[in-house]
């Protein structure tokens, strides 16, 4: 050119898929075996069963004990108990993470929740004695875990439990009843939030420790579900049950506080499937779609279908990446409940609206059972109420903005 000036030319892109956009870092070569090992088993010994287990309405405590016995069960259990005492979270993300892309959430959410959600507190809060009482078998899988806090007329609103425990000699005596308990039928051990004293709200809490074979103590029907059909919920019923002293979790009163300290992991592990559900739920679609042919055409080449899953994949980067950095957050030891929060309602609201946009996008085959997108707008729909439902989620989020 005149003058000498110079202009750069600019060389295209090489055309890379936007699922193909960003490589994962957070895991690790050890990561990455045990997730092949996790998978293949879930291969072999889950999903094979689980449509039958769906029908049953619950999963046989003989995969318990094999899960126990590869150890999958309290991998991060101080080896002292019989656990792996692994205390990084990533290998309990990773199992939730190949639970949801398997499709078998009904199947197998009740062992990460006995793993992330219920094993924490017995980790954290549990005396030596208590530890060599329970942890060994929530290892094996003999001791299957709970956690029941919310009641007929309390969900979210944690402070208005109203199951009483009364002290009486070395013992309290439970009065009360629960709701909704993921793994309430094949339990054994139920963390239980109980008012142990007449001080208002948040105040009165505690942690009880409610066992199989309790007198007075009645499980309900074991509820019926839109989804997550293997999962066994259920109504739990106490009447004067006779609980010892030495099952009380943690200080007396101090319920409430420990409940929103392991609330955060809980709704992390929720952000953690929700992601992984949608990216599967997506994938499936782009093969659907690419095969199915309307009006002379495979129905992926139409602008509709292409703006929609241009959406979808978008916001499933987006999401994977926000997760990612929670995930890493959260191993350093500094993620807040507003983060978790954050991560629980943004990514699990996105995973109801992906798998319904492609559910759509089947067509009337996505309204059949036989195809794996139907199963998963059923059981994604609890996704934004358990745990904590959006509005609360939001709520959290948006207090810690106006303070």
């Amino acid at each position: 050119m005149a003058g000498g000036t110079t202009f750069a030319v600019a060389v295209p892109t090489p055309s890379v898929a936007i699922m193909e956009t960003f490589e994962r870092t957070i895991y690790n070569a050890e990561h990455e075996q045990f997730r092949a090992a996790f998978r293949q088993w879930l291969d072999k010994e889950i999903v094979p069963h689980h449509e039958k287990w769906e029908a049953d309405g619950i999963v046989p405590r003989d995969i318990w004990l094999a899960a126990g016995k590869l150890g999958f069960l309290g991998y991060h259990v101080p080896e002292q108990y019989g656990g792996g005492g692994v205390t990084d979270y990533k290998f309990g993300a990773i199992m939730q993470e190949e639970v949801s892309e398997t499709g078998v959430i009904g199947s197998a959410n009740g062992m990460t929740l006995h793993n992330d959600i219920v094993l924490p507190y017995y980790l954290e809060l549990a005396t030596d004695d208590q530890k060599q009482r329970w942890l060994p078998k929530m290892v094996t899988g003999e001791l299957i875990g709970a956690l029941a806090i919310t009641e007929p007329n309390t969900g979210s609103d944690v402070a208005n439990v109203r199951t009483s425990a009364v002290r009486h000699g070395d013992a309290w005596v439970v009065n009360g009843s629960k709701t909704f308990i993921t793994n309430g039928i094949n339990s054994d051990l139920i963390i239980t939030t109980v008012r142990t004293n007449d001080q208002p709200g948040h105040r009165g809490l505690s942690l009880l420790i409610l066992e199989r074979g309790m007198k007075g103590f009645e499980r309900g029907r074991n509820l019926s579900k839109l989804g997550m059909h293997a999962q066994d919920t259920a109504e739990l019923s106490f009447t004067d049950v006779e609980v010892p002293s030495e099952n009380m979790l943690g200080v007396e009163g101090q319920g409430f506080v420990y409940l929103m300290q392991n609330l955060a992991q809980e709704r992390l592990n929720m952000a953690v499937g929700g992601v992984k559900v949608a990216s599967s739920a997506l994938q499936a679609t782009l093969d659907y779609t690419k095969d199915r042919k309307a009006f002379g055409q495979s129905i992926a080449t139409f602008q509709n279908s292409k703006f929609v899953l241009a959406e979808i994949a978008t916001e499933v980067q987006i999401a994977q990446v926000y997760v990612d950095r929670c995930i890493e957050l959260h191993c350093e030891g500094r993620l807040s409940a507003e983060q978790a929060a954050a991560a629980k309602f943004w990514v699990t609201e996105l995973q109801n609206k992906v798998v319904d946009k492609c559910l759509q996008l089947h067509g009337g085959y996505g309204y059949m059972l036989e195809y794996p997108i139907a199963r998963a707008w059923a059981d994604s729909r609890i996704q934004t109420i358990y745990g904590g439902t959006t509005e609360i989620m939001k709520e959290i989020v948006g207090r810690s903005l106006t303070k």
